[in-house]
């Protein structure tokens, strides 16, 4: 005589459902276990349903009520693999454009390696007053620098594996440098010059051949026409066949079949001239130091509609001297870190797309230490609804 006991439950693994089937049969003289496990894409589901629906073929699993039934619940964009996020997004949007997509990025992307000593000066951006202060007051002012400069922690790499997609690079030459090496400043110079970084992006791409990136070069400082003509033979040496045309149509699905995974962006009046180089694209920045003094300033932008193309909006805030002198023992990290509750809860109400009101690439600082990343890249799903 046997008995069959069996169970039945789902797994998520990997971004896919596992249907896993577990049986006892017991026999009089012993019990016998095992279990056989299925494996269900739920994009695949997905892509199913949006085929079958397009074919007038109604399923069980075409309405969300009979999804849920089944056991299975709408794809949540929030829990693809942020590494690959693009390469996973359903495939209702690899022929949306990207500007109407909902894209993450990293303002002033390459602080993390700011020199700390003191063989870099300030900048020549920053006041007067400041640049004096330094050089000859040195251990008291850099301290201040440093904690009101970095505006991101974490490597190049970490930031696209966090599922970063736009960088903003911000290119220097130093004063008084005899090479052509060209670095990234903020307040600061950084310590990688900027083709080292370029090759790390590359190494990254290689590696995850379905991502885009848009890189935004911009701020330029202390480059002359020699210096760009020498970045822009360095950003066509790195990345050669990977670099997309201004003409190209600029969907997921057109860039893979082309195999281009870098949009150039390039603030200066040679971008005109030469294919590879994107017009600069246009960044909101609120230049506030309180969350609702930016969310009130972007809501007023809103009114008049988004730019045709790519633009950011900055979610970045921007501490005045006033403050930093009335919070002397704060730094950059604890404004944005304190902020951002109320900044990613305006962030989900905000939605992509074509229509007045809609935003494209949102930046802040310190986006690995925080949801920002799949807050943004789940805005996507809806444009999923609007196209059901």
């Amino acid at each position: 005589m046997c008995r069959l006991q069996t169970w039945c439950f789902l797994m998520l693994r990997d971004g896919q459902l596992l249907l896993v089937h577990v049986f006892d049969l017991n026999f009089s003289h012993g019990v016998s276990s095992g279990c056989w496990f299925g494996r269900f894409s739920w994009l695949g589901v997905w892509r199913k349903q949006q085929q079958q629906s397009d074919q007038g073929v109604q399923t069980p699993e075409r309405s969300m009520s009979s999804v849920v039934a089944s056991g299975l619940s709408e794809p949540s964009l929030a829990a693809l693999p942020m590494e690959s996020w693009m390469s996973h997004l359903p495939c209702a949007l690899w022929d949306t454009p990207l500007y109407h997509l909902a894209i993450p990025g990293s303002h002033n992307a390459i602080t993390y390696c700011l020199d700390m000593n003191d063989r870099s000066p300030v900048d020549l951006t920053q006041p007067d007053m400041l640049q004096k202060l330094d050089k000859y007051m040195k251990p008291l002012i850099r301290p201040f620098v440093y904690k009101w400069a970095i505006t991101q922690e974490y490597t190049i790499k970490q930031q696209l594996d966090c599922g970063v997609r736009y960088c903003d690079l911000r290119i220097a030459h130093r004063p008084n440098d005899s090479s052509t090496d060209l670095y990234f400043y903020h307040g600061v110079y950084t310590t990688l010059t900027v083709e080292t970084v370029l090759m790390e992006i590359r190494e990254w791409l290689d590696a995850h051949p379905r991502e885009v990136v848009i890189l935004s070069f911009s701020h330029f400082l202390g480059l002359s026409q020699e210096l760009h003509m020498l970045l822009l033979t360095t950003i066509r040496n790195v990345f050669t066949s990977k670099l997309c045309d201004k003409a190209e149509a600029l969907t997921l699905r057109r860039l893979w079949a082309l195999g281009h995974q870098v949009i150039v962006s390039y603030e200066h009046n040679i971008a005109s001239c030469h294919s590879e180089l994107w017009p600069h694209i246009p960044y909101w920045w609120a230049n506030k130091c309180k969350a609702e003094s930016l969310i009130e300033e972007f809501e007023d932008r809103k009114q008049h509609g988004r730019p045709g193309g790519f633009f950011v909006t900055g979610i970045n805030l921007t501490e005045d001297l006033k403050y930093i002198c009335t919070h002397p023992t704060e730094s950059l990290k604890d404004l944005v870190m304190s902020t951002y509750p109320t900044l990613l809860g305006w962030v989900k109400e905000q939605t992509p797309g074509s229509k007045v009101g809609s935003l494209n690439i949102i930046a802040g600082d310190f986006v690995t230490e925080s949801h920002f990343v799949p807050t943004v890249v789940t805005l996507n799903q809806k444009l999923l609804k609007w196209s059901s």
